[in-house]
């Protein structure tokens, strides 16, 4: 029953969802701080995606992850979600793979707007 939130007490998916959620606020922040060292653009990159999966993580604890996954995957937010996790992804490829700092930066800006989409995909009639 590891994967059902009710196994859980709600007091401690609150505090696990506060952890996770702050952990990515502050993982996006320290991302931005860290763009204007000489290399920063790597470190941006990888702790703004992860700050992003954290924050989405985050929900895992207050629905329970195979209630969160088939949220996500149901029909009205498909595309939104298909397009976060992409440019999740491409976001981390353009830095470890490809090394290429602007496309990188790119892919940060579209996470950062895919990410809102999704998030607003959850608010009825706001998409």
């Amino acid at each position: 029953k590891v994967l059902d939130a009710s196994t859980l007490s709600f007091g401690t998916r609150v505090r696990w969802f506060a952890i996770c959620f702050v952990a990515g606020v502050v993982c996006s922040i320290l991302g931005t701080a860290l763009l204007w060292l000489p290399k920063g653009i790597k470190l941006f990159a990888v702790f703004y995606t992860l700050g992003n999966i954290a924050a989405l993580a985050s929900t895992c604890f207050l629905m329970g992850p195979l209630k969160q996954l088939k949220a996500m995957f149901e029909p009205k937010r498909l595309i939104a979600t298909v397009v976060m996790l992409l440019f999740l992804v491409l976001t981390l490829c353009a830095v470890f793979w490809w090394n290429k700092k602007g496309l990188a930066m790119l892919f940060c800006i579209l996470q950062f707007l895919s990410m809102t989409w999704y998030s607003l995909s959850y608010i009825p009639f706001a998409r």
